[in-house]
C-alpha cells in the first residue's frame, strides 16, 4: 500500500471517529416569552455544555396560538422539530393525532419527589406523553394601595369580590377586568365547581357554566368590571397597570412580567383565587412533547434534557424566574429564602391541594373559539349567557369526533 492510499484512508477514519462522535441534534420549538424564555435558554445551554451527547437547539415560536399554527404548517411541510413545548391542554390533542411519541421506555426510574398529580398533566389514556417544566396555578392579582384606602381585605369568596368590584370602580376605572378567553373563563367555572367538559364532551349548558358566565355578565353591566376580548387581551395588563382596572385573574407566572419589565405604580396585591368548597383550581402550563419522526436518540436526548431541567437546583432557579410551582419537593428547601423574601410567592404553592389538570378533551382545540364566541358575545354584546352557551355548545358537538 502506498503512502498516498494509507494518508487517504486515514484521513477517512479520522472522519468518521469524528462524525461518530458529533452529538444528536434535537430541534425545540417553545412559546415562553421572556423572563421564561431567558430561564430556558439558559438551562439548554447549560445541558449542551455539560455532555456530549445532544445537542439541543431552542427556537422560541411566538405565543402558544402562534406555537400551534407554526407547527401544524411544519407538520404538513414534513419537517417539523423533535421537541415540543405545549400546553397541557394540547397533549391529548396531539395523542390522539398521532403526533406525540409515547416516553414510558425512555424514563427509567424517575424520582419519588414529585407533587401528586402533576405528572399526570402529561399522561393521556394511562400512558406518559408528555413531561411538565412550567405548571402554574391562578391567582387573584390586585392594587393594594387602592383596597388599603378603602379598607377593603382581599375577597375570598366571588359574592365578595362582587362587592369589592363595586366599591373600588369609578368613572374612570373599574375594580375587576374580565377577559373572554377560554382559560380566564375556566379559572371562574373550576373555581365555583362547575366543568367545561365532563366525560369526554363539552358542558357549557350546565348549570354552574351558565352561573358563571351570568354572575361576570352582572359585573360588567353594573360597570364594577371592564371586558375585554382576546384581540383585546394585551390591555388588560395595561389596564391593571395604568390603574384603569384594579383586580384580575391570571396564572402566577404573569407576576415575573408585571414585576421585572413593567413598572408598576402601587403595591402589587397577590391573593388566592375565590373559590367555593366545591371549587378546584386549573393546572395549565407547559409540557415537553417528542414528536413522531423522532429518532429513538432523540428522543432519549430530550428526556435527558427533561431530567437535568428537574434537578433540584435547576428547578429552584427555574421557579425563581417564572414562578411557575416547584414540581418536586426537593426543591422546596433551596426556595425558602425566595418565599421567605416575599411570602405572597406562596399562593399558588398553597392551591395544590384543590389542583386539578384544566381540561385534556382532545377536541379543546377545536371548539375553544365558539366558546369565545360566546363570551364575547355576552360581555360585549349583551347576549343571554344561556342561549350564547347553547349555541356554543351545539357548535362544540357538531366537530367532537364521537
Amino acid at each position: 500500500m502506498n503512502t498516498l492510499l494509507q494518508r487517504w484512508l486515514f484521513i477517512g477514519l479520522l472522519c468518521g471517529i469524528a462524525y461518530a462522535q458529533r452529538p444528536i441534534e434535537i430541534t425545540f420549538w417553545h412559546t415562553l416569552d421572556s423572563p421564561g424564555r431567558e430561564a430556558l435558554e439558559k438551562i439548554v445551554g447549560e445541558f449542551n455544555g455539560r455532555q456530549r451527547d445532544y445537542r439541543i437547539v431552542a427556537q422560541h415560536v411566538g405565543d402558544l396560538r402562534e406555537g400551534g399554527l407554526k407547527l401544524t404548517a411544519a407538520i404538513r411541510a414534513g419537517n417539523p422539530p423533535q421537541l415540543y413545548y405545549g400546553e397541557v391542554s394540547f397533549v391529548s390533542r396531539a395523542v390522539q393525532e398521532n403526533l406525540a411519541l409515547p416516553l414510558e421506555e425512555y424514563l427509567g426510574t424517575l424520582p419519588t419527589d414529585f407533587y401528586p398529580g402533576l405528572l399526570e398533566t402529561g399522561r393521556f389514556r394511562g400512558r406518559t406523553y408528555a413531561l411538565p417544566v412550567e405548571l402554574h396555578l391562578p391567582v387573584l392579582f390586585f392594587n393594594a394601595d387602592q383596597l388599603a384606602a378603602r379598607r377593603l381585605n382581599p375577597p375570598q369568596s366571588w359574592e365578595a369580590l362582587a362587592g369589592a368590584a363595586q366599591q373600588l370602580s369609578t368613572r374612570s376605572a373599574r375594580g375587576f377586568i374580565v377577559v373572554s378567553d377560554v382559560y380566564s373563563f375556566n379559572a371562574v367555572v373550576m373555581s365555583r365547581g362547575g366543568q367545561l367538559v365532563r366525560e369526554g364532551r363539552p358542558n357549557f349548558t350546565d348549570a354552574k357554566v351558565v352561573e358563571s358566565l351570568e354572575y361576570l355578565q352582572s359585573l360588567v353591566r353594573s360597570g364594577s368590571a371592564v371586558s375585554r376580548n382576546i384581540a383585546e387581551a394585551q390591555f388588560a395588563m395595561v389596564d391593571f397597570v395604568r390603574t384603569k382596572a384594579f383586580m384580575g385573574v391570571a396564572p402566577i407566572t404573569v407576576w415575573p412580567t408585571l414585576e421585572k419589565r413593567t413598572p408598576i405604580p402601587f403595591r402589587l396585591g397577590v391573593a388566592p383565587l375565590p373559590r367555593t368548597p366545591d371549587g378546584r383550581l386549573p393546572l395549565a402550563g407547559g409540557n415537553l412533547m417528542v414528536l413522531r419522526g423522532a429518532t429513538e436518540a432523540q428522543a432519549r436526548g430530550a428526556v435527558a434534557l427533561w431530567r437535568y431541567w428537574m434537578e433540584p437546583t435547576n428547578l429552584a432557579e427555574w421557579v425563581r424566574a417564572t414562578y411557575c410551582l416547584p414540581l418536586r419537593r426537593s426543591a422546596q428547601p433551596l426556595l425558602e429564602d425566595f418565599y421567605r423574601e416575599d411570602p405572597r410567592r406562596r399562593v399558588a404553592f398553597s392551591g395544590l391541594e384543590q389542583a386539578q389538570t384544566w381540561v385534556q378533551d382532545p377536541e379543546v382545540t377545536l371548539w375553544y373559539g365558539y366558546l369565545e364566541e360566546a363570551l364575547e358575545r355576552v360581555l360585549k354584546g349583551n347576549a343571554s349567557p344561556r342561549q350564547a352557551l347553547e349555541e356554543a355548545q351545539r357548535k362544540a358537538l357538531a366537530v367532537e369526533r364521537r
